[in-house]
């Protein structure tokens, strides 16, 4: 009789794929609480001006650079402030799906650790959404600065008064770039390729953008990046696998191979 135990078999580390309606039915319930809490937010117009005055007095007390900079820069040509709007406005919601779906499909453990990464931050500016309702730089006076989208298009926002499907007044944190953030980040952690760092581009176009185009303060993409850091913190990156890695998904790592070595080597 043969004394030595049967050595187990290998095991991956590769992570399930979250069945797809579940996953489906899930992000759009999100993105719908979501929706309906920033409206709640609306109708405190008086607050979020007072709030807005605030912020503005708080950025020249700490020294922040001015957003006029950025929007002078962005108004040298008619061509460029239009590209920055239209990114504003068409580039948040795509770039984000892509993103999760890329995730969904190739890289499984990864699309779980973003896609609690981005309900999380997202839960956090609801908060303040509702708790700190702010007005733009696009609406204050004091900033000195223009709305580019209405002036030169193309908007997402109609009037204040009339416009019932978004929530003007809930410039902080900016889920443009937080979202952004969170993008290049989780590109930068699921891929190995050595131009993965050149992600960061897509929220740094975004930071210029939402500045420029006095949609945001440099504040609100600040408490953005600290909310996001926190979410860091707190939920794990997942381990990475020879499938992140670009290998085979029937692969280890190293270490993974070292460790099943180990546990093999126990059981005789």
């Amino acid at each position: 009789m043969n004394g030595h135990t049967e050595p187990p078999r290998a095991k991956t580390h590769a992570t399930a794929r979250p069945p797809l309606v579940r996953e489906l039915l899930l992000v759009v319930g999100l993105f719908l609480v979501y929706k309906f809490g920033r409206q709640l937010a609306t109708g405190h117009t008086a607050e979020a001006f007072r709030n807005a005055d605030r912020v503005w007095d708080l950025e020249r007390a700490v020294q922040l650079p001015g957003e006029g900079s950025v929007q002078h820069l962005l108004l040298h040509g008619d061509t460029l402030i239009h590209v920055a709007n239209t990114y504003y406005a068409t580039i948040h919601f795509p770039a984000t799906a892509a993103f999760l779906i890329w995730l969904y499909l190739r890289r499984p453990a990864h699309y779980v650790w973003a896609r609690r990464i981005l309900a999380a931050v997202t839960a956090a500016a609801l908060v303040v959404h509702l708790t700190f309702p702010l007005a733009p730089p696009r609406m204050l006076a004091a900033t000195g600065l223009i709305d580019t989208g209405q002036v030169y298009g193309p908007s997402v926002y109609g009037s204040p008064e009339t416009d019932h499907l978004s929530n003007q007044f809930a410039a902080m944190p900016s889920l443009h770039f937080g979202w952004a953030l969170i993008v290049a980040i989780g590109l930068i952690a699921a891929t190995r390729s050595r131009w993965r760092w050149l992600w960061l581009l897509h929220p740094l176009a975004t930071l210029l953008v939402i500045v420029g185009t006095a949609n945001h303060y440099w504040l609100d993409a600040i408490v953005a990046t600290a909310m996001l850091g926190i979410a860091l913190a707190v939920i794990n990156l997942p381990q990475r696998t020879a499938t992140t890695a670009g290998r085979g998904a029937d692969k280890l790592v190293p270490a993974a191979r070292d460790e099943e070595a180990a546990l093999v080597g126990a059981g005789r």
